[in-house]
């Protein structure tokens, strides 16, 4: 024969359904400490575009300097 569900077991799966999952209780990392981490882990790129950088940032001082003597 074909039984009906029990009301409680009805009420249990709704329940189960609508109970939101529990939140991680540890935080997500903030993208500075994303960003150091990556660093470390990638730390020859990271400096090669850093020196890049450095380079660059002093080329274009440089050439203003010498323009606008």
């Amino acid at each position: 024969m074909n039984q009906m569900p029990s009301p409680e077991t009805s009420e249990e799966r709704i329940s189960e359904v609508m109970t939101p999952n529990p939140v991680a209780t540890e935080p997500q990392p903030s993208y500075v400490k994303l960003a150091m981490r990556n660093m470390v882990r990638k730390r020859g790129t990271s400096l090669k575009h850093f020196a890049l950088t450095t380079l660059g940032l002093l080329s274009i001082l440089v050439g203003l300097a010498y323009l606008t003597r």
